[in-house]
C-alpha cells in the first residue's frame, strides 16, 4: 500500500462527504476508493469512518487522523517546493477564519490586498462569531478577540479593543446618562449573548472587578442588531469598540461609563504553529499582522478620541 497515496485519497472522502462524491473529484472507480480507505484502516487496525446508508462520518480517531495526514502532506509539498526552488512563489489554498463584524471591516480588506500580492494563494474565509477549532475544522489560521487559552496553538497579538457602553442620544435624553455601573439598574438593556451574560456586566479588573445585574429588554444574537435596536433607542449596549466606531462617530451612539471599562481586549492572530510553517501560511502571516496593527491602532481605544 502506498500510505502517501492512501492519506490522499482519505482526505478527499473527509471532504467530500462520501466515497461516491470523493471518486468523482478524484476521478477514479468507486471500489479503488473503497479499497484504499479499507487497506488504511487495516494498517491502522481502527475505523476511520462511521458508515451507514445515507451518509459517511469521521470517528473520532478518524478526525484526528486526517487533520494529521494533511500536515503530513503539507510538510512533503513544502520539502518538494524548497528543493525545486518553487519557493519564491508561495502558492495553495488558506482556510481562515474571524469574527463577523471585524471580519467584514478590517480581515476582508486586508486579504483582497494579500490576494492580489500572491495570485498562486487561494483564501476560504468562514465569518463566525463561534470559537473555531482549528484542529478539528481544519484552519489554518483564525482571528481570536480575547484572552488566549495556553494551548499548543502559537499566537502574534495585533491590537487591543475595549468593550463599550453605549445608548443612542435620545435614549440618553429620555433616561438619563448613567454615571457609575450601578445606576443600569434603573435602565433598559440590549444583550449580545456572544460577549456578555444576560443578566449582568462585569465591569473593571482584577480586585475592582465587579458584576452589575441588568435589565435585558432585549437579547440578540448579533453585534450589529445589537447596535440597530440601541441606535432606534431600545436600550444601552455594550460592544466591543470596532463595532460601533461608525455609530459613534456619526453620533448615532454615544459611550457611558468609560472610567469603569475593563482591561482592553487582544486581538490576535493564532495558527496551529507547524515546523516547518508553510510557506503559503509564512506569507499570510507575514503580510497580514502588521497590516492589522495599522488598522486596530487607528480603533478608538482611550474615550477622548471617540470624540474626535
Amino acid at each position: 500500500m502506498n500510505r502517501l497515496d492512501a492519506m490522499s485519497i482519505f482526505i478527499a472522502v473527509a471532504d467530500a462527504g462520501s466515497l461516491t462524491a470523493a471518486a468523482r473529484r478524484l476521478g477514479m472507480p468507486l471500489a479503488t476508493v473503497s479499497r484504499k480507505v479499507a487497506e488504511l484502516e487495516s494498517h491502522l487496525n481502527t475505523r476511520l469512518l462511521h458508515r451507514t446508508t445515507r451518509q459517511l462520518s469521521l470517528t473520532e480517531a478518524g478526525s484526528s487522523y486526517v487533520a494529521a495526514c494533511r500536515r503530513i502532506l503539507e510538510d512533503i509539498g513544502e520539502a518538494e517546493r524548497a528543493a525545486t526552488g518553487e519557493n519564491a512563489a508561495p502558492k495553495g489554498e488558506l482556510v481562515v477564519t474571524a469574527p463577523v463584524v471585524f471580519g467584514r471591516l478590517h480581515v476582508v480588506p486586508v486579504i483582497a490586498e494579500f490576494l492580489a500580492h500572491y495570485p498562486e494563494i487561494n483564501i476560504s474565509l468562514m465569518l463566525t462569531d463561534r470559537v473555531v477549532h482549528l484542529m478539528e475544522e481544519h484552519g489554518d489560521v483564525a482571528l481570536r478577540i480575547g484572552d488566549l487559552p495556553d494551548s499548543s496553538l502559537m499566537a502574534t497579538q495585533v491590537g487591543k479593543v475595549r468593550r463599550v457602553v453605549c445608548a443612542s442620544p435620545s435614549y440618553l435624553s429620555n433616561r438619563g446618562v448613567p454615571t457609575t455601573p450601578d445606576d443600569l439598574v434603573g435602565h433598559d438593556c440590549i444583550t449580545f449573548e456572544v460577549l456578555e451574560s444576560k443578566r449582568a456586566w462585569v465591569f473593571g479588573s482584577g480586585r475592582a472587578q465587579v458584576s452589575v445585574p441588568v435589565r435585558a429588554r432585549l437579547a440578540v444574537n448579533t453585534a450589529e442588531a445589537a447596535i440597530a435596536a440601541s441606535a432606534l433607542g431600545v436600550g444601552l449596549i455594550r460592544v466591543l469598540s470596532y463595532q460601533v466606531e461608525d455609530a459613534v462617530r456619526g453620533d448615532a451612539l454615544r459611550v457611558v461609563l468609560e472610567s469603569f471599562e475593563s482591561e482592553p481586549l487582544p486581538v490576535s492572530l493564532v495558527h496551529k504553529g507547524q515546523t516547518p510553517l508553510p510557506l503559503k501560511l509564512r506569507a499570510f502571516l507575514d503580510f497580514v499582522a502588521p497590516r492589522l496593527r495599522i488598522r486596530t491602532s487607528k480603533l478608538f481605544l482611550d474615550p477622548a478620541s471617540a470624540q474626535d
